[in-house]
């Protein structure tokens, strides 16, 4: 493909992406009036989160083994459409069980988008000059990711309402839609379709019951329980079975286990887990941060989160083209990690008195981190792996990240609930109150209901909550800092995964000569 129709093409592609990541953020300004207006608890609230990011990740890795075995086209289509269904019923949701299912098979469809839009980009540019377009990539990724809640503030206090925030990606994933059916055009490899069901539902099945378990675990049921043992050990028995399945078992497996003989991959994956739970759990709670413990509007709420954005569109745009013009990108990989590292470092220090010049500060050191860290852990592992592996390889990385991040959300949301919790029935009591007067887990207070003593008590506790939740997320950025510290650096290829390079084709010509 010439560089006009890869940009054609590619112009399609990060609509898809854009809407994928939009939908896991647009909400986050709008769950306090989402869950005010349908009457639900703070285990709903980080539920209408949860149910996309659960199914994303359980369904992530099968839509990367199908971009191996059907056209990569018909699925990212198939993918945009699911995901328009889940947005309309999402939006026309009357209360809180039928919001949640309707995100949970929206997230079918952004599982697909995920994992999609890189195998087709791996399929149409070669390594080498991949970073040409990875800037552009991530600069969508970014924006999406952390810019989501600056739109959705600004529906949310416009006449649209919070039902806007799921309306609004229908329009840009028809247009994808469209562009992708004009523009996109890659040949179709057939060959015998095997699907690993087994595998698959043993995967959605393990997660499920881990991520249920995170959620729930203190609130519905103590951490230290029966229940909790009985769920973990379900959870352990269910992948430890999927493990056996996609390893012995399964033909073509959803998770081929030989790519983790990689050390690249291995590394790779190992630190995408942990760079998920920055990547979700910032995002997701520190607008909550700005609007519980500094007082602010949705919309006002939403442009702190141009600090991020700023530092993601820089980094990914930059080390995007210097890695194409150098072939180098291992110091990138270092070099971002690092300030994910500080980032979290700087923000564990934020609380409800903290500038927010200062917490600007540290937002925009963590979102160049995360910019150069990343879109180059999935280009390092599709540099590794072979023709045949590229969509699962993609896939997997994809899907660790979503693991990390689903895991993050729900494991930040109870520790931040528990928190906020206990120091509000502490404080509660210092002032001779009823600690019921602050308001439960289980529910949202309305600070503007609340007297201002109480309201200042709870503004500050969850600004402590969420310095905290940045401090205990700290040695997660660390093991992702060590992983990529030993990924060794492989000179990226210049040939695209289904074109013969110069060390493969020469082999089998001489080969070929010999047996003449």
């Amino acid at each position: 493909m010439t560089h006009r129709e890869i940009l054609e093409a590619l112009s399609g592609l990060l609509l898809a992406m854009f809407v994928a990541m939009l939908s896991s953020t647009v909400v986050s300004n709008a769950l306090p009036r989402i869950v005010t207006d349908l009457e639900g608890s703070q285990s709903g609230y980080t539920w209408v989160v949860v149910a996309t990011l659960l199914t994303m990740t359980a369904t992530t890795p099968i839509w990367g083994k199908l971009a191996d075995l059907f056209s990569k086209k018909m699925l990212v289509q198939a993918a945009l459409v699911i995901f328009a269904i889940g947005s309309l019923v999402a939006g026309l949701a009357p209360n809180m069980e039928v919001l949640i299912g309707a995100r949970a098979f929206q997230g079918l469809g952004v599982g697909g988008l995920t994992a999609l839009v890189q195998v087709v980009i791996a399929s149409m540019v070669s390594p080498r000059e991949r970073g040409r377009y990875a800037g552009y990539i991530g600069a969508v990724f970014a924006t999406a990711t952390v810019s989501g809640p600056l739109l959705g503030g600004l529906i949310v206090d416009s006449p649209l309402g919070w039902r806007g925030c799921f309306y609004v990606g229908i329009p840009v994933a028809l247009l994808a839609f469209v562009v992708l059916q004009l523009k996109l055009h890659l040949p179709v490899v057939k060959r015998e379709v095997k699907i690993d069901y087994a595998g698959a539902t043993l995967i959605v099945a393990g997660v499920s019951i881990l991520l249920v378990w995170v959620s729930l675990a203190g609130d519905q049921f103590a951490w230290a329980s029966g229940t909790t043992a009985a769920m973990l050990a379900a959870a352990a028995a269910v992948i430890a079975l999927a493990i056996w399945v996609e390893g012995r078992v399964a033909t073509e497996p959803v998770v081929p286990l030989r790519l983790f003989r990689d050390r690249t991959t291995s590394l790779a994956t190992l630190a995408s887990v942990m760079i998920g739970v920055a990547m979700f759990g910032s995002t997701v709670y520190l607008s909550q941060y700005f609007q519980m413990s500094r007082g602010m509007t949705p919309t006002h709420a939403g442009l702190m989160s141009i600090c991020m954005v700023g530092g993601l569109l820089v980094s990914s745009i930059v080390s995007g083209r210097v890695i194409t013009r150098t072939g180098v990108w291992k110091r990138w990989l270092v070099g971002g990690s690092v300030l994910v590292v500080l980032g979290f470092a700087l923000l564990s220090t934020i609380d409800a008195e903290t500038s927010l010049v200062r917490v600007g500060l540290f937002m925009a050191v963590l979102g160049v981190g995360m910019g150069a860290t990343m879109q180059n852990l999935v280009l390092a592992v599709q540099n590794n792996a072979k023709a045949a592996d590229l969509g699962a390889a993609s896939s997997v990385v994809a899907f660790f990240r979503s693991i990390g991040g689903t895991v993050g959300v729900s494991a930040l949301g109870a520790l931040l609930a528990h928190q906020v919790s206990d120091s509000m029935a502490e404080g509660l009591r210092r002032l001779g109150v009823d600690p019921s007067a602050g308001g439960g887990r289980g529910s949202i207070p309305d600070l503007s209901e609340l007297p201002p003593p109480i309201r200042a008590l709870y503004e500050t506790s969850f600004g402590d909550a969420t310095g905290h939740l940045f401090l205990v997320s700290v040695p997660f950025a660390l093991v992702a800092l060590l992983c990529v510290l030993f990924i060794k650096e492989v000179p990226l290829r210049t040939t695209t995964a289904d074109e013969p390079s110069a060390e493969t084709v020469v082999p089998e010509a001489v080969e070929e000569l010999g047996r003449r």
